[in-house]
């Protein structure tokens, strides 16, 4: 008897596996896996999907909960609580050049309807679709033109969320806010693999698999090239702003940029995977003696070495300044933001060229470059 009811149980439990999990209404569930990303769970029902936001901020809960249902087809009874969004999606509006640019990649820029800060939107069909008037100038994020995104028959406008983050006026227009928190993410990979999500959004499920393999496979080919290397090269970040130099903490998305180019990051006992508020003063007792300097800027023109002392003459007092072993990156003359977050490995074989060069003799960089003696 005994024998026969554990038969019995995992009979049933094979069916289980085999045909996924039953919700109450009977409605046969899928996780969808993700590798790397951690803020965000997706999940597979009968007739809809479900997409869980991590509230970056605190795990414990729920950022936001988005179910995705069939253009076309019925709103199936008993969903579960969240906000339904119609895929795939078709008037959007894009607060940020990265979201722009995923989309653009997944070839539906056409889907885009308005922007916010045009002027940091890089990709080129976006700039096009500005110039044409098929794409509309929203202004400032923190304060979009509400008449405009009404005008232009927006249907979803997607955002990256700060922490109590308020939309304003957008917010209460009853148009469904995406906050893609991809920026959160503390792995290289895990934020690139955020593009599934856009996937199932645009009806792009499979090219979105497949750009995030191609990117993954270059990476992680990438990370073993430096896993052996003898020597570990030590390096540190940005610069001061104000009275204060923001560090990155030991588990930050730059920590673990640095860790797989085979550096040692000099602030890695820096607890947590956000950042830190340093005075200038510990930065220099920490930092004095590392190989490398890295940081990025903005401007019409390029950083040199002297612009660096007149900004801050103690700067000179770091050994990869005296070393001229610094090397910068200028935002605005790059497309930085737009490219590295889908694709970490073009940022990672920069870091690799940098400190290892011998590895990958024949690579140009492409964001970084070493900063102007002059």
């Amino acid at each position: 008897m005994r024998l026969t009811i554990l038969l019995l149980f995992i009979s049933l439990v094979t069916a289980c596996t085999q045909s996924g999990n039953k919700t109450d209404s009977g409605d046969t569930i899928s996780s969808d896996s993700l590798s790397y990303a951690e803020g965000i769970r997706m999940l597979q029902y009968e007739g809809y999907k479900v997409v869980e936001v991590v509230d970056p901020w605190n795990k414990e809960r729920l950022l936001q909960q988005y179910i995705l249902v069939p253009r076309g087809k019925e709103v199936p009874e008993g969903l579960p609580q969240g906000t339904v969004i119609r895929v795939p999606l078709q008037k959007v509006v894009v607060y940020t050049s990265v979201h722009a640019s995923i989309i653009d990649q997944l070839g539906e820029v056409n889907r885009i309807v308005g922007v916010c800060e045009p002027q940091y939107m890089d990709t080129p069909s976006i700039q096009e679709g500005l110039a044409a008037g098929r794409i509309a100038d929203l202004g400032e994020a923190t304060a979009p033109n509400i008449e405009r995104i009404i005008d232009i028959g927006a249907e979803v406008i997607i955002a990256s969320p700060f922490q109590n983050m308020d939309y304003g006026t957008a917010g209460k227009l009853g148009i469904p806010v995406i906050e893609a928190a991809d920026y959160m993410e503390t792995f290289p990979l895990g934020r690139a693999e955020w593009i599934r999500f856009f996937g199932l959004l645009f009806g792009r499920e499979q090219l979105a698999d497949e750009l995030f393999r191609e990117t993954e496979t270059s990476y992680l080919s990438l990370k073993e090239l430096v896993a052996n290397v003898e020597k570990r090269p030590t390096v540190f970040a940005e610069k001061r702003y104000g009275s204060f130099w923001y560090i990155s903490a030991g588990e930050s998305y730059t920590a673990h940029f640095f860790r797989d180019a085979g550096a040692d990051y000099v602030f890695a006992s820096v607890p947590g995977a956000g950042s830190e508020p340093m005075a200038f003063e510990t930065v220099l007792d920490e930092a004095i003696n590392a190989d490398f300097w890295l940081m990025k800027y903005n401007l019409a023109g390029e950083l040199s070495y002297r612009d660096l002392r007149t900004e801050y003459t103690p700067y000179e007092n770091f050994d990869a300044f005296k070393n001229h072993r610094i090397f910068t990156c200028n935002t605005g003359k790059v497309p930085y933001y737009e490219e590295f977050p889908l694709h970490p490995d073009y940022l990672l074989k920069d870091l690799i060229r940098i400190f290892h060069p011998e590895l990958l003799p024949d690579y140009k960089l492409r964001y970084y470059q070493p900063m102007e003696i002059r």
